[in-house]
């Protein structure tokens, strides 16, 4: 298949089946739809399922907005052994036992690691020690240090309970590992523990209702259909302030020029002009409403364009 319209731009939002990596799933969409140039927000463990949003074109640019941004997942904990990986693939680091859960006070457990709190990153990551991604370093039966960060869990809920298995849901930080979530949970409860299975929710607005199986891009890639499942690039960031701008000031955006909002612009509803907290990004479109570029605060009403799409 040759190279498309190379304009074709935007996300499309993957639900990654268990077995493959997310770099299995990019091959696949740029075999799929011959566009060489896909991304992804933020790769899922091969074991897990779920919300996978790929970037087409100039959208790979927008990457740097959401691989931080708030995730949520469901999934389940065995508690019954641990494991070196934090999850199902991984050896056993501990003998089998028969654990009895209370959902009451697993619940109470939950509440204490929502908020902000630090969690220890596991040992098989992607981590750097040293200049060395940790996994390599625990193939190779080397010791793995990893310093505590800090994560924030927004919400996590207890789904259910049944033979030694949770079932939970979970809002968090992006940088938040969720294997590492399931094995803290367990030492806290006096359980090994490991997680058992894990599906992504959401990556930003990215919902799995809009979430596209491969099997669903093979069966529309023949006739181009598959672009009406792409989100455009005026679709990203909804949660941005817009700002249409023409003539001289759509030209120096696009040359990467500082520019001052007028203080008309800066006024919150019924406030003063000058005085609203300011918005940190800025989508600023043209007046065909085409997104332009997106504007970081600066100082004061000065913004920079950070990302120019020419």
């Amino acid at each position: 298949m040759g190279e498309m319209d190379p304009e074709i731009s935007g996300v499309l939002v993957m639900d990654k089946p268990a077995g493959r990596t997310s770099h299995d799933v990019v091959a696949a969409v740029r075999r799929l739809v011959g566009i060489r140039q896909v991304g992804h927000f933020g790769t899922l463990d091969p074991f897990a399922t779920g919300v996978l949003p790929l970037s087409i074109g100039k959208a790979t640019r927008f990457a740097q907005f959401y691989l931080k941004s708030r995730k949520a997942y469901e999934g389940t904990i065995h508690f019954s052994f641990s494991t070196d990986t934090y999850d199902a693939t991984g050896q056993p680091t501990s003998e089998p036992v028969e654990a009895t859960v209370d959902p009451e006070r697993l619940e109470a457990v939950m509440r204490e690691f929502t908020g902000r709190i630090l969690q220890t990153p596991p040992a098989y990551s992607a981590k750097r020690v040293g200049g060395t991604r940790a996994y390599k370093l625990a193939r190779r039966h080397e010791p793995v240090e990893l310093k505590p960060v800090e994560v924030e869990i927004y919400a996590l809920e207890l789904l259910g309970v049944e033979n030694g298995r949770a079932r939970f849901a979970v809002e968090c930080s992006g940088g938040t590992y969720v294997r590492s979530l399931a094995h803290d949970l367990g030492r806290r409860l006096g359980w090994p523990a490991h997680l058992e299975g894990l599906r992504r929710t959401a990556v930003a607005e990215f919902g799995e209702g809009k979430a596209l199986a491969i099997e669903r891009l093979e069966a529309t890639s023949a006739d181009d259909k598959w672009r009406e499942f792409l989100i455009p690039l005026e679709s990203l960031l909804p949660g941005c302030a817009e700002l249409v701008v023409g003539g001289r000031e759509e030209a120096s955006v696009r040359h990467g020029h500082h520019f001052e909002l007028a203080s008309s612009l800066r006024a919150s509803r019924g406030g003063h002009p000058g005085r609203a907290p300011a918005a940190i990004l800025l989508k600023i479109l043209n007046p065909q409403r085409r997104l332009i570029a997106v504007a970081r605060h600066v100082t004061g009403a000065v913004y920079h364009p950070d990302l120019v799409l020419v």
